[in-house]
């Protein structure tokens, strides 16, 4: 078996699984954050559940450490409250992001199974552990059985050959990565990495790569455990792990011999954390401000990096720099080794630690038209605020932030760039009152939406400026606001409606809302050529009638914008009932139905 199944088996009471199979797999640790953790308790609440286990329960808040949102502020004293009662323990707006608190206090080991309402929680393949980003449902069905259902992906191996270059940062190996791959060439996979180099990967590295499996739409990208490795996580928790790796006669669909030595340093540019370049290329562009944070690139190891390029020098005046360690362990030992006060001096602002960036309610958001480079993991449109960002290494960033435009370690300029940046904040909103009725028939009938885009993200369904809603009747009214072109959907669909879209539809984050909103405005069904792989569990978790299909059919079917068509989700019949052409889908598989006639996992 691969790894994943080695970890899936051996959390199912099965002597081996294989690609497709679907199973309940025990958790070790099942964390909710403080966006999407006010939710998964409502679950609870609402359907009489109660804890199977609080010894391996955690609520982490990361997503707004301050609570300077007064949503944010309530959810997590609500969360607290539970957390009261039921002896769950509590990492609280003091302690860092959730994934990097359970790789550092021992709450996921190499072999162990890890969720969490956090999209990267696949991060845990740094460490060879199985870690998934899941909706609100699912982790209320964990918290409350302690398993949940879970369809074993087929593997795909990456083999690394040749020797990383100087300069080359693991940050710069991910980013050549999804140059490579993109958004959904290894959407679904599980993705194990090989090579005499990865032997040599710390652990920072390896978190930095496995973190932004997300982005390249992977189910995890997993690393074996090395010796350097398992002493390193014996130096953190003080425990003993074993090693895990693949069977030798392991089957993967797919193998890739990639050249490490042909990867340069690299900047992705703004809309999509694939659309990589070189940082040649964009050398020179002026940025307004920088960010080195987040799961991706917030360890001690990133924040040296930094401070060697900080030391003795200035961020150019009308530049921000945000920095946030990613514990509060690594900013206290920041702090013990002068690297908070070489930030300080330089005039970088340092926050708590914490998600930042990535999350609406702490530093790292920039305004309309502001232009950041960041080491975030993402760069989708209006995910770190409305204006434009670039991703980068620790290292480039601090760079830029210096000169005042995006240059690296090597090419600091004696005097700064100067600029000024304005905008203006747009805060309209469609606002629909409609109350939706809910019914389950297996075939509807309906107008389409054509909506003919790949990798669109769940910011721009549901953006995360909203997530702390958890009313669904209220999330209809902002569905696509965030989406070019398709603003007044929420305005103009009627119950009933079907969309139908391109690849990877719902990819990046685990929220909820950008299933419920569809529900909130009666959309009666959803086909695309594929699925973001969260996206897809929480849209068969909560009822949401969705379908794949092969692109050909609607050119088979001549299905046009506003066409009626009727889809049978047990047969999977699709027919146009402007001409009468019936065309296939692939239909509800036994587990979809299932959970769709029960009215949603809970």
């Amino acid at each position: 078996m691969t790894i994943i199944e080695k970890i899936i088996a051996a959390h199912s009471n099965l002597p081996s699984v294989k690609p497709g199979d679907i199973v309940d797999v025990f958790i070790d640790t099942r964390a909710a954050r403080d966006f999407g953790g006010a939710n998964v308790v409502k679950n609870l609440l609402d359907n009489g559940l109660t804890i199977a286990d609080s010894t391996k329960t955690i609520f982490t808040f990361d997503c707004n450490p301050g609570g300077s949102d007064q949503k944010y502020a309530a959810n997590q004293h609500y969360c607290r409250q539970y957390a009261r009662e039921n002896g769950i323990k509590v990492f609280d707006v003091d302690a860092g992001i959730g994934t990097h608190l359970a790789i550092d206090n021992g709450l996921t080991w190499p072999g162990s199974t890890f969720v969490s309402t956090d999209s990267h929680a696949n991060i845990m393949g740094a460490i060879a552990a199985f870690g998934q980003g899941m909706g609100d449902q699912d982790i209320a069905a964990a918290w409350a059985k302690g398993a949940v259902w879970f369809k074993v992906p087929a593997s795909v191996k990456i083999n690394l050959t040749g020797i990383r270059p100087q300069g080359v940062t693991a940050k710069d190996v991910v980013l050549n990565l999804l140059s490579i791959f993109g958004a959904n060439k290894l959407l679904g996979y599980s993705v194990e990495i090989y090579g005499p180099e990865t032997e040599k990967f710390t652990l920072a590295d390896r978190i930095t790569i496995a973190s932004m499996g997300t982005e390249m739409g992977a189910i995890i990208i997993l690393f074996p455990t090395s010796p350097a490795l398992l002493q390193e996580l014996k130096q953190i928790t003080g425990k003993d792990y074993p090693a895990i790796e693949a069977s030798p006669a392991a089957v993967y669909e797919k193998t890739f011999d990639i050249d490490l030595g042909n990867f340069v340093p690299m900047v992705a540019k703004p809309g999509h954390p694939h659309d990589d370049a070189s940082i040649e290329s964009v050398r020179n562009q002026k940025i307004d401000s920088g960010f080195i944070g987040s799961c991706t690139n917030g360890r001690i190891e990133d924040l040296r990096a930094a401070a060697s390029v900080l030391k003795g020098r200035k961020v150019a005046p009308g530049v921000v720099l945000k920095i946030v360690p990613s514990t509060d362990a690594i900013w206290t030992q920041a702090m013990q080794e002068g690297i908070i006060q070489t930030f300080k001096e330089a005039g970088v602002m340092v926050s708590n630690a914490g998600c930042a960036g990535c999350a609406a309610g702490q530093v790292g958001q920039n305004g309309p038209g502001e232009v950041t480079i960041s080491t975030g993991n993402r760069n989708f449109e209006g995910k770190q605020g409305k204006g434009f960002v670039y991703l980068a290494s620790p290292a480039v960033v601090a760079a830029s932030a210096i000169a005042g435009f995006i240059t690296t370690p090597d090419m600091i300029p004696d005097q700064p760039a100067l600029f000024h940046a304005t905008g203006n904040r747009d805060t309209k909103h469609v606002v629909r009152d409609e109350k939706v009725k809910q019914v389950k028939p297996t075939v509807v009938e309906g107008t389409v939406w054509i909506i003919p885009k790949d990798d669109i993200d769940t910011d721009m369904i549901f953006h995360n400026r909203y997530l702390t809603i958890t009313d669904i009747k209220e999330m209809g009214q902002y569905a696509f606001d965030n989406l070019k072109g398709f603003e007044d959907f929420a305005k103009k669909s009627r119950p009933g409606d079907i969309v139908i879209t391109l690849k990877n539809f719902g990819a990046g984050s685990s929220r909820q809302q950008a299933v419920d909103c569809f529900l909130s405005l009666g959309i009666s069904c959803i086909l695309a050529e594929s699925y973001g792989a969260i996206y897809e569990r929480n849209a068969i978790n909560a009822a949401l009638p969705i379908l794949t299909y092969k692109p050909e059919i609607l050119t088979q079917a001549e299905i046009q914008h506003g066409d009626r068509i009727k889809v049978d989700f047990a047969s999977g019949n699709l027919t146009n009932l402007r001409n009468g052409k019936t065309v296939q889908t692939d239909k509800f598989y036994a587990a979809q139905m299932a959970i769709y006639q029960n009215g949603g996992l809970l």
